[in-house]
């Protein structure tokens, strides 16, 4: 599989790679660039579809779906519509029923209308319902457009229920160069968060004999390179650099799905952003956006990877460390508070902090210590440099600057990996016995970031 960016050779067909497997993805449909909004009916009619139901919310109706809906009455397409009415969708259980009752049963497409919340309520209906499903961005601010998974929040949890991709992803440039400049910050720091996802991937790889693909890490990192040649362009709404960070979006989508997982696009990172998010809901406080949140989440794991390459760690005396499941347990209740329950649950069935299972991952650390030292020391940027891009932005580089209380960092660093079955760095701090004392050092840390 070569590196290509014009996305649309990435559908709807059977790639043959040279991991062994074979990917595909179901889109039919890529258009990002100027009058794609103006082309919507054009592809609407394309796939024949009659029978239209948009959904979106109030915000978002203002910035694009009047526009939306403006161009689909022009063409003479009936279409019903739902705009959610609430300041801030979560996408919970309250307002996935409210959209199942919405929708009627004769719909043949839902229209997306909307970013990161819409995308994933709309993924996630339609495929219950048995429908198909059609994004139109309203911003560049995440990378789940493409992907199989949709993030919500269950229970308390954040939850990713594999559902299925849209049939077609349209981002007209200039509603997308007109989104709130945090919002196309937040897409920027998805973005930026492909490096550490990118190592953890790579390292369990060599820990954990993880599935690997060279072709989907090759297409993230292509998509990285190409957002970093554009960096000082995006706060500038350059609309060639809005397109390559929405494309980069897209593309890490895509890779999501050609994997099968969301491997190739989230690991520790989105760990502390889930954490986070989880937290603020059930404080009452609503989070940040999820790229926002997943960019300092970066900048977090970039600061705990580059002292981690510095250590030498006492294998064996790690080796020996019991684990106190009840000690444990108590922890999560204080952490997760109503979300503890499901937080055990999924420990006591994927046994990832069993010791057993631990000494097996801390021996191939042992074997591999100086290789992984040299992969970090080579592969990651500086932490000062990301903190000075989203800060040029005016992006939050730290969790407080998103309203996170401080104690809600060290927590992260101990606790945000039971959010996932996945290795991450945030496992491997645990399984070295460092995850205590590096949660207390990121505070420090983050806290001179404020000064």
């Amino acid at each position: 599989m070569s590196i290509d960016f014009d996305l649309n050779n990435y559908l709807n067909r059977e790639i043959h790679c040279s991991c062994g497997r074979i990917h595909y993805n179901p889109i039919k449909l890529i258009d990002i660039d100027e009058g794609a909004m103006k082309r919507l009916p054009e592809h609407i009619r394309k796939f024949g579809y009659e029978r239209i139901f948009l959904v979106t919310d109030q915000n978002i109706w203002e910035a694009a779906g009047k526009y939306a809906a403006q161009e689909l009455e022009n063409a003479g397409i009936s279409f019903g519509k739902l705009i959610l009415a609430q300041e801030e969708v979560i996408p919970d259980e309250a307002v996935i029923g409210e959209i199942l009752t919405a929708v009627p049963m004769d719909t043949e497409l839902i229209l997306a209308v909307g970013s990161g919340t819409i995308n994933d309520l709309c993924k996630f209906v339609s495929h219950r319902m048995g429908k198909d499903y059609m994004i139109v961005a309203s911003a560049p601010s995440m990378d789940g457009f493409a992907s199989l998974g949709a993030p919500l929040m269950l229970k308390h949890v954040k939850t990713t229920i594999d559902a299925h991709t849209p049939v077609a992803i349209i981002g007209d440039l200039e509603v997308l160069c007109a989104a709130p400049i945090h919002m196309i910050a937040a897409g920027l720091g998805d973005t930026l968060g492909k490096y550490t996802c990118l190592m953890d991937w790579k390292l369990s790889r060599l820990i954990n004999d993880e599935y690997y693909c060279e072709e989907i890490v090759g297409l993230v990192e292509k998509a990285l390179q190409t957002v970093m040649e554009q960096k000082d362009l995006v706060v500038k709404r350059n609309p060639q650099a809005i397109k390559a960070v929405t494309e980069a979006l897209v593309l890490t989508g895509l890779a999501m799905s050609f994997a099968g997982n969301s491997r190739p696009a989230s690991g520790c990172e989105h760990h502390f952003s889930h954490f986070w998010e989880m937290k603020a809901l059930m404080n009452g406080r609503m989070p940040a956006l999820h790229g926002t949140q997943v960019g300092v989440g970066m900048v977090l794991a970039l600061w705990l990877y580059h002292r981690l390459e510095q250590e030498e760690p006492d294998f064996e005396e790690a080796m020996k460390r019991p684990f106190d499941m009840q000690a444990w347990e108590e922890k999560m209740h204080s952490y997760y508070m109503d979300a503890a329950d499901a937080i055990i649950s999924l420990e006591k069935k994927a046994g990832k902090n069993d010791p057993e299972h631990r000494n097996k991952r801390l021996k191939r650390m042992k074997e591999n210590w100086p290789q992984i030292r040299m992969m970090i020391r080579e592969e990651l940027p500086a932490t000062e440099e990301m903190v000075e891009l989203l800060r040029s932005m005016g992006a939050p580089v730290e969790a407080t600057g998103m309203g996170v209380p401080a104690e809600e960092i060290h927590q992260a660093v101990e606790a945000a990996k039971e959010v996932r079955d996945r290795f991450t760095m945030l496992q491997m701090l645990w399984d070295l016995g460092l995850s205590e004392a590096y949660g207390k050092a990121a505070e420090q840390y983050c806290g001179s970031l404020r000064e």
